[in-house]
């Protein structure tokens, strides 16, 4: 039992390792795989974007809170991380455009954070150790209690989670009669994605990520998107199934993080979860097509198998992450097909990969102008 103070928290690892701190954001318990982020900046649309879902994110860099947040910075309606940890949590902003804290952000949404614990030392743990579940407790402070609680919580490989962040009803953004037409298939979309698509004069419906592809085809889109979302693609059975029929139609078709492990597993490869993901705006990439290098925004845990892709002779590998020389994106050669594992919308990170969504539409485009053609002749 650790003495109990109104200013402590703490973090309790799956192996036992524990941190003790302050607590930030809600008082309360929360639990979740924990995972590092090495970004400089863009904490709020870190905070909200959906493929953290379920995950304990531990912020690399010192500050956190100092620039407050903004109504326009966010990447989904809410706060989908389930905690956070950092070094230095700031109550006060200095930002004038700022509407609140970050603190009354994390108060308001019931997200229990930790802070002024030595962050440098925890990552050097997870990524010697490897990833692992997680609890933060600002209300609790009996460890063989949170062990308890911690032995109760699922681990990620294995768990599907987008169903938890898809939309449940089909939305629509953007000018309805823009020069292209897209479905986008919500496995736990970013904004920024579909702001990048609406930027290009692309009107875009949004489906539940349960949606048959029937129901996409007989719209007629001019391509479809499949997005970024949270957990392990593997157990999303009736996503792959659908997704085999919408891979076998000639609509261009554009895979991002888990749509892009989705696209993999319904043409027969496998994914497999990492030691430790990849999550930061530095990863370096390098497009094997063209022999140029980007500077690249990620967050997975998940990754396409490399040689499985490399024995099948209908993919072509088109990029591949310089640390580690995992797969980071494939062409599907009779498929009208293309996706990647990191995110080229990159909200927070460098626009080096927003090219990919220029292609997409010239891939729409050719396609479109072909059945135009055929439906003259």
């Amino acid at each position: 039992m650790i003495e109990h103070s109104e200013k402590q928290a703490i973090l309790l690892l799956q192996d036992g390792t524990y941190f003790i701190g302050k607590p930030s954001g809600a008082i309360g318990t929360t639990t979740g795989e924990i995972a590092f982020n090495t970004g400089m900046t863009g904490y709020q649309e870190i905070f909200t974007d959906p493929s953290y879902f379920g995950q304990i994110i531990v912020m690399a860099t010192a500050h956190i809170g100092n620039y407050g947040v903004h109504s326009t910075e966010v990447e989904s309606e809410g706060v989908k991380i389930a905690g956070m940890v950092c070094k230095k949590f700031s109550n006060n902003y200095s930002r004038i455009a700022a509407t609140e804290s970050l603190q009354q952000y994390f108060e308001n949404q019931k997200i229990v954070g930790i802070s002024e614990i030595d962050t440098r030392s925890l990552v050097r743990h997870i990524r010697n150790k490897g990833a692992m579940n997680a609890i933060i407790s600002s209300d609790i402070m009996d460890l063989e209690i949170l062990k308890q609680r911690l032995l109760k919580v699922p681990s990620m490989d294995g768990l599907e989670l987008s169903s938890k962040v898809s939309t449940h009803s089909i939305y629509k953004v953007g000018n309805p009669n823009a020069k292209l037409n897209i479905a986008l298939i919500d496995y736990g979309v970013k904004k920024n994605i579909i702001r990048c698509l609406v930027d290009r004069d692309c009107h875009v419906t949004v489906y539940p990520m349960d949606t048959s592809a029937s129901k996409i085809l007989e719209t007629l889109p001019d391509g479809i998107l499949l997005s970024n979302g949270p957990g392990d693609p593997a157990p999303m059975s009736k996503q792959i199934k659908e997704l085999k029929i919408l891979m076998d139609s000639n609509i261009p078709k554009f895979g991002i993080c888990l749509g892009h492990q989705l696209m993999a597993l319904s043409q027969g490869l496998a994914t497999k979860k990492m030691f430790n993901g990849h999550r930061g705006i530095n990863h370096p990439i390098k497009n094997l097509v063209s022999g140029k290098c980007e500077i690249t925004s990620q967050n997975h845990g998940f990754v396409v198998d490399m040689q499985g892709a490399k024995e099948n002779k209908e993919i072509t590998i088109t990029h591949v992450h310089l640390n580690d020389d995992t797969l980071a994106g494939l062409k599907f050669n009779n498929k009208n097909a293309f996706s990647v594992q990191y995110h080229p919308e990159a909200s927070p990170g460098p626009h080096d990969s927003r090219y990919l969504f220029d292609e997409f539409v010239a891939r729409m485009e050719k396609h479109k102008m072909k059945s135009q053609s055929k439906v003259v002749a």
